[in-house]
């Protein structure tokens, strides 16, 4: 399948489940080049399941994610691996290896089989090195690393396949604030488009540029941080009262929870009357070098 060229990364009327559910249902949205782009919604909304999609782990059972307007379904993996990197929640390896090893996977997408290393595979694993700041542990054993170091090589893996997109599942999950502050603040410097599933509230509204909230595997929201994140949604969303404020960094919303009963749950969402979800893009803007 291919279709007129628009954004780099699209997702058309995406459908899909698993165990007989359906965890996505419809969702179409466009990501333009540049920026972060945060995918928000409460646990079963469909975050993980999307990001999947759109590196092409899976398969949607209806509709098409599109790469540079191709149907992604059909387009060589390795292509696919090139241009777009995924990291996941959780990342094991019954192998010890080092962090230079680790990064070093991600150059198996540009090395033809049997080949050896090329300079530009250690271009791109030293590029990716020094931006992640790792130069001091290239030695050290992947079973000795913390959640957070883990995390920031499992990006410099991602940064050595040189990829235009980086999906991100919960990068911050079981980190202390001072990794997650650390962590978003390399992601939103990177030089690329991002988009970046996260349950944190405060967080998405510090280090995004867009947000898509998904809820019953529907778009529910869409837009920047301070349009998005009202108390209205929130409640709706999450079930919870909160106070939104424009006192987070430059401006940008900050949260504060309520303690109380939460809110009674609106039932099963109603499916839009005959409109398309909404379309989604990312403001194009160039980090430091």
């Amino acid at each position: 399948m291919s279709a007129e060229r628009g954004a780099p990364l699209a997702v058309r009327d995406v459908r899909w489940s698993a165990g007989g559910r359906l965890i996505l249902d419809g969702v179409t949205l466009d990501v333009a080049p540049g920026g972060t782009l945060g995918l928000l919604g409460p646990n079963g909304s469909g975050k993980s399941s999307l990001l999947r999609l759109l590196a092409g782990v899976r398969r949607a059972a209806g509709g098409a994610i599109l790469l540079d307007g191709d149907d992604l379904a059909g387009l060589p993996r390795r292509r696919v691996a090139q241009r777009l990197a995924l990291v996941e929640q959780h990342a094991e390896t019954e192998l010890d290896l080092t962090v230079l090893e680790v990064v070093r996977l991600g150059r198996i997408p540009h090395r033809r089989p049997w080949s050896g290393v090329s300079a530009e595979d250690d271009q791109a694993v030293g590029d990716a090195i020094a931006r992640t700041g790792l130069q001091e542990r290239l030695d050290q054993r992947w079973s000795t690393l913390s959640g957070g170091e883990r995390q920031r090589v499992q990006i410099a893996r991602a940064l050595a396949q040189e990829p235009r997109e980086l999906l991100l599942d919960e990068p911050t999950n079981h980190l202390d604030v001072h990794h997650q502050l650390d962590l978003l603040t390399l992601v939103a410097e990177l030089p690329l488009t991002s988009v970046v599933a996260l349950h944190d509230l405060n967080l998405a509204a510090m280090f995004c540029d867009r947000l898509v909230v998904l809820d019953a595997g529907r778009v529910v929201a869409a837009g920047t941080p301070a349009a998005v994140l009202t108390p209205e949604l929130i409640a709706d969303v999450y079930r919870v009262h909160a106070v939104v404020g424009d006192d987070g960094p430059d401006g940008r919303p900050s949260i504060r929870f309520l303690p109380g009963r939460s809110v009674p749950s609106a039932g099963a969402r109603p499916a839009p009357s005959g409109a398309a979800p909404p379309a989604i893009t990312t403001p194009e803007r160039t980090a430091d070098p």
